[in-house]
């Protein structure tokens, strides 16, 4: 027999906090980038490149790139930002929105870019690359 589950007021104000959480936890990401974005953008592009992860013919071009991404991430809603990084939700078990949400514009736009010879590397390294230098970012 299957048991039956009442969503009483604890587990409310359980998922509530969790929730609440997150939800802070995203705003102060987006609020250090903002502070932060042209530092930020150099910092993940020198270190995308020096990893290997990906080939260019202009460090400067995928700064500016990456700039414009961040920029992006600062003003939009969050229904465009989990829409943009819906297919890269399950690449780790508690990701970071901002490094997820770079992750994916390395895989699926920067990859085009004319400046861009190619993209090496799987998704979770472009993503443990950019949330390394995010969380240095955030420490600091």
């Amino acid at each position: 027999m299957a048991k039956i589950f009442y969503s009483g007021n604890r587990e409310a104000k359980l998922l509530s906090k969790i929730e609440s959480s997150k939800e802070r936890e995203r705003i102060k990401t987006i609020s250090t980038i903002r502070d932060n974005t042209e530092f930020f953008a150099n910092k993940v592009s020198m270190k995308l490149i020096e990893n290997g992860l990906i080939e260019t013919v202009s460090k400067s071009s995928i700064e500016n790139q990456i700039v414009r991404c961040l920029d992006n991430l600062i003003k939009s809603e969050d229904f465009d930002i989990d829409y943009a990084v819906a297919p890269f939700r399950t690449l780790v078990p508690n990701p970071n929105i901002a490094s997820l949400y770079l992750t994916a514009f390395v895989v699926e736009k920067l990859i085009n870019h004319k400046d861009v010879v190619d993209v090496f590397g799987s998704d979770e390294d472009i993503y443990f690359c950019i949330h390394k230098q995010l969380t240095s970012l955030m420490a600091d």
